[in-house]
């Protein structure tokens, strides 16, 4: 089955990326002959042929049946096409399918807009520890801002954070909606995540990004007022939790900084 009668699902939010651009992302990504790599969304196939080719081994994980079956129709030893969705497999019983002996475990996906931000905070949250060095992948630029924004930026929420405290973060290519058919409304852009372990920790990390969650719904507030928003199994006194993590309640939400937070959190959970 050629791609020309594999037409793209808008119930999956499907972008296949045209051949001109191939090339620039599999150079952006710069895959080794010991890389294992895990593809999410492969589509057609037009990245999966280019990187196996120059990888060890590569399996995708398709949720389109009809994508996963024509791909499995032209696959060879060095790739594997599971029909699944990403979102409910085990990732560390994939990682264990994946990985053999030497070599690199990394990520690397085109991902639909609608779940790229599920798809990333899942990464965040387990890459690491599962031994996922890296993963670069396309997004809506709009998403990709809020990934790599800084604090006191527009862009700066939980999902930034989350990104800051788990990987370093890094933009490698801008990509018109021109790169993709059918050619999407939004700008989209190619970054890459390294993930590492959390220089700060905090106590709970499923609590802290609940906590984060919350605190950002009021990011314009100063934080004594935000901090209002926030719901812990105890009540606390805001203005006493600010003066305890050394921070200046006018400040707002926005502007702190990964530790910073960390110190907030840590100060209203043990109030």
């Amino acid at each position: 089955m050629t791609q020309q009668y594999l037409r793209p699902k808008r119930r999956f939010g499907q972008h296949f990326l045209e051949d001109p651009w191939v090339k620039k992302v599999v150079a952006a990504i710069a895959p080794k002959a010991t890389d294992h790599i895990l593809e999410i969304g492969p589509g057609r196939g037009a990245l999966t042929f280019p990187l196996a080719a120059q990888a060890h081994k590569l399996l995708a994980i398709e949720i389109d049946r009809t994508l996963a079956n024509a791909l499995n129709k032209s696959v060879n030893g060095t790739i594997d096409i599971i029909q699944a969705d990403f979102l409910e497999l085990n990732l560390a019983t994939i990682v264990k399918e994946i990985r053999g002996g030497s070599g690199l475990l990394r990520v690397v996906g085109n991902l639909p807009y609608n779940i790229s931000a599920p798809i990333i905070l899942r990464l965040l949250r387990h890459a690491h520890s599962n031994g996922i060095t890296d993963a670069t992948i396309m997004l809506q630029r709009e998403v990709g801002e809020r990934v790599i924004a800084l604090p006191g930026s527009k862009n700066y929420g939980p999902l930034a954070v989350m990104a800051t405290l788990h990987s370093d973060v890094k933009r490698l290519l801008n990509l018109p909606p021109g790169a993709f058919r059918p050619s999407p409304k939004v700008h989209s852009t190619l970054i890459q995540l390294q993930f590492h372990k959390p220089e700060f920790i905090p106590s709970s990390f499923k609590q802290f990004e609940s906590f984060t969650r919350q605190l950002f719904t009021q990011r314009r507030k100063q934080i004594s007022n935000a901090l209002n928003s926030v719901t812990f199994g105890s009540s606390f006194d805001s203005r006493d939790c600010c003066s305890q993590a050394k921070l200046d309640p006018s400040r707002r939400p926005a502007e702190l900084t990964l530790a910073e937070l960390i110190d907030l959190y840590e100060v209203v959970a043990l109030s």
